[in-house]
């Protein structure tokens, strides 16, 4: 499974979005972006091409560097080592993003049930998005479709679902959210378990 983070941090009162993600072994990549008022400020990419193929110890290898990498961009963004210079608040994009995390990443999946925690938060400030309409599908599924449900006051919504067969090289987890004409979207990449030949 890909690995991330997304984090708010605020430095003279503008709060800053920074996500860290894994682009999976396809790419090796390491990728941190940061974001205020719903626009690319800094972007920080390192690969774990030295760590392929990965097996248990080196994908706990890269997600420490994942790790790293993420909580180093917010101390230097808290310390002001990054200096960014945030947008005027009249270029905020009429269109604003949601961020979503998913709550349970590590746990999300038991068996061949699905359980996911979601939280959705305005990009700016951060504040839990209420009545978000929220939906999860498999790209890379044998069958199509998505399973939808709508945040509560809280800004967090739960689905529950039986995981599909996977017949795509790559299938992916993808989460997307709307509330109005604001948007966000997860991805992370699944990783179908080998077959033990029956014999």
């Amino acid at each position: 499974m890909v690995f991330g983070h997304n984090t708010n941090v605020t430095r003279d009162g503008a709060v800053y979005h920074v996500q860290t993600e894994d682009h999976g072994v396809a790419h090796a990549l390491i990728d941190t972006t940061v974001y205020c008022r719903g626009h690319v400020l800094h972007r920080r990419t390192n690969n774990y091409l030295d760590l392929l193929p990965l097996d248990a110890e080196r994908e706990a290898a890269m997600k420490a560097r994942l790790d790293q990498q993420h909580r180093g961009v917010l101390e230097e963004i808290r310390t002001g080592v990054l200096l960014l210079k945030p947008p005027p608040a009249s270029l905020i994009p009429e269109s604003s993003t949601l961020t979503l995390e998913l709550l349970n990443a590590k746990s999300w999946l038991a068996g061949k049930r699905a359980k996911l925690h979601i939280a959705v938060r305005h990009k700016e400030g951060g504040s839990g998005v209420a009545s978000a309409h929220v939906v999860a599908r498999i790209d890379g599924a044998e069958t199509s479709g998505g399973f939808t449900t709508k945040t509560g006051k809280d800004g967090q919504a739960h689905l529950e679902f039986d995981m599909p067969r996977l017949s795509g090289a790559e299938p992916v987890l993808v989460i997307e959210a709307s509330e109005g004409k604001a948007k966000g979207s997860l991805r992370f990449q699944l990783r179908a378990k080998p077959r033990v030949p029956q014999v």
